[in-house]
């Protein structure tokens, strides 16, 4: 329910907060006093389109906030979907425009777009006005209706899960056909350059390790010469190669060590220094041994390296390895293209059992909302009688529909007003205090078994009168016992029904007209319903009929 309204800079309103209660309020004031204005701002928060000529003061934003107490409803799956933070109790919406067009909507100070703000806020507020039937003129709310009378959440879980898994199988089947009929068009092309790719026998990092072998077969000569050239330094038979000059330097040391204790740790290094180089010299001849110099060895490398270069540069591939990959790509797709009929013949199994369980959910749905159809029917049929519409036709039409998320039912309410008069949809019904009094009498019925949004009638009971407008205030009341309404109203038979009263009105100041409103005592309710009877002229016959009026819808 909506708790609390702010307003600030919007039309004839510099600030005005207003809090509301439970059950049904009425709101009444002179004509021009700014009720269609609360309206107005309020709509900003159903995500209706910002004005710019409705900011009072260009030099500040226009802003509207609501907070509602949402305990009720089950929003949760709204706000998880939209990556909000969720507050199980309290939801405060909030619309920004500046005076150059630009609007900023929030939910729980979190931007959020337009259009989701439109969405949630449809599920906490229902405008109902002569032509403004909003979310009971929508296809998809007309089938909530339904299925909320029809008590069959079990079957619709059932059914959607269902749902789900065939439109997920058929989602698959027609990917996997698809991506056969585009494989299969290049089925001589793939396997033209597998068997390219396949016939090089190639493995991983193999152009590296050719590439090291050609460096070396091609300058075999210059390799072995300077190998010779370092062993001979290192072990030269002249006296002049390292080894013979270590070995001398120990001698040397050897001669003074006696005299020099730290001649010894030399000595020792020294030969550790000769050991190694050693070492080095028995590599030195093995990699001399290992150098050939082999012309034909040489052509075949830089051939097959020649081969890979090319599939590199025809494949975009940087390396050998990326030539496997794309190889073992092609191998998929041909694979794909062998094995396809097998694995498409298995899921076209799989939806076929998924199609056929949905099929068999859908018609169970299908008899729930027809039973629940006709209930509702005539539980419309006869609170509409009651409001003073003996020739109304109300009917519920549950036409077939493709398989969808909510079943396989086209459902649209049709009424007509006359005898033998056509009947039409509820969006195309527009014939003032008629469509309204039909209206009040669906959502009397629906407000006992739903959670219905907070329902605001924008004057819907204009063009009525007498007892018609008795049992007009009568029902909203009936309706208030379920879900929070909020009635703007001139008649005073709909007034006396109030449990909270709300009067708006103007006053004139040095920086203009400013819209206000008051939340009226037990006294001033009585005053306000008075002068509802009686115009102007107030007098004390007008306030005992308004008495006996209250009085009367207490009862």
């Amino acid at each position: 329910m909506l708790k609390r309204l702010y307003i600030s800079n919007y039309a004839l309103i510099d600030s005005l907060e207003i809090t509301f209660d439970e059950g049904l309020t009425i709101i009444t004031g002179e004509t021009g006093a700014g009720k269609s204005i609360i309206l107005g701002a309020l709509s900003l928060i159903l995500g209706e389109r910002a004005d710019t000529r409705v900011i009072r003061n260009t030099d500040r934003k226009t802003l509207v906030e609501a907070t509602f107490d949402i305990a009720a409803y089950n929003l949760k799956p709204t706000f998880i979907q939209a990556d909000l933070d969720y507050d199980p109790n309290e939801c405060i919406l909030r619309r920004e425009v500046n005076a150059a067009g630009r609007s900023r909507a929030f939910v729980n100070d979190t931007p959020v777009t337009l259009a989701f703000l439109r969405e949630l806020a449809s599920q906490l507020v229902d405008i109902h006005s002569q032509h403004s039937n909003m979310l009971l003129a929508r296809p998809a709310y007309q089938l909530r209706i339904l299925d909320t009378l029809a008590e069959n959440q079990d079957l619709r879980s059932r059914y959607a899960e269902a749902y789900k898994a065939y439109a997920d199988a058929s989602e698959q089947l027609q990917q996997l056909r698809r991506h056969i009929d585009e494989t299969a068009k290049e089925e001589d092309y793939i396997r033209f350059q597998l068997d390219q790719l396949t016939a090089m026998k190639l493995t991983a990092g193999e152009d590296a390790e050719l590439e090291a072998e050609q460096n070396r077969l091609a300058n075999a000569a210059e390799l072995k010469e300077t190998l010779w050239n370092v062993d001979r330094l290192i072990s030269g038979s002249d006296e002049a190669g390292a080894l013979d000059c270590l070995r001398q330097a120990t001698h040397q040391l050897a001669r003074i060590s006696d005299k020099l204790p730290q001649c010894d740790q030399l000595e020792q290094r020294i030969d550790a220094v000769m050991i190694e180089l050693k070492d080095i010299i028995g590599t030195i001849n093995t990699e001399q041994f290992s150098l050939v110099d082999d012309p034909e060895r040489l052509e075949h490398v830089e051939q097959r390296l020649g081969a890979i270069y090319d599939l590199q540069r025809k494949h975009g591939a940087d390396n050998v390895d990326e030539l496997l990959r794309i190889q073992a790509d092609f191998q998929s797709r041909l694979n794909d293209i062998d094995n396809g009929a097998e694995r498409l013949e298995q899921l076209q199994a799989q939806a076929e059992r998924h199609h056929q369980e949905a099929i068999h959910l859908a018609a169970e749905l299908k008899e729930s909302r027809v039973k629940a159809a006709m209930h509702f029917c005539a539980d419309v049929l006869g609170v509409a009688r009651n409001l003073g519409l003996p020739n109304l036709q109300f009917e519920v039409t549950i036409q077939d529909a493709p398989l969808g998320p909510t079943g396989a039912d086209a459902v649209e309410f049709m009424m007509s007003f006359n005898r033998k008069q056509r009947l039409m949809p509820v969006a195309d019904t527009a014939s003032g205090g008629e469509i309204s009094r039909v209206m009040l009498a669906i959502k009397s019925v629906v407000a006992s078994k739903m959670n219905l949004p907070t329902i605001i009638f924008d004057e819907v009971d204009t063009g009525v009168s007498g007892d018609i407008a008795s049992l007009m205030g009568e029902q909203m009341a009936a309706i208030a016992r379920s879900i929070q309404v909020m009635a703007i109203t001139h008649l005073p038979q709909v007034a006396a029904q109030a449990q909270t009263h709300l009067r708006v009105y103007k006053t004139d100041t040095e920086q203009g007209s400013q819209t206000r409103l008051s939340r009226l005592s037990p006294e001033d309710h009585i005053l306000e319903v008075a002068r509802l009877l009686s115009g102007r002229s107030l007098d004390q016959a007008a306030i005992e009929n308004a008495k006996s009026l209250i009085n009367q819808s207490a009862k």
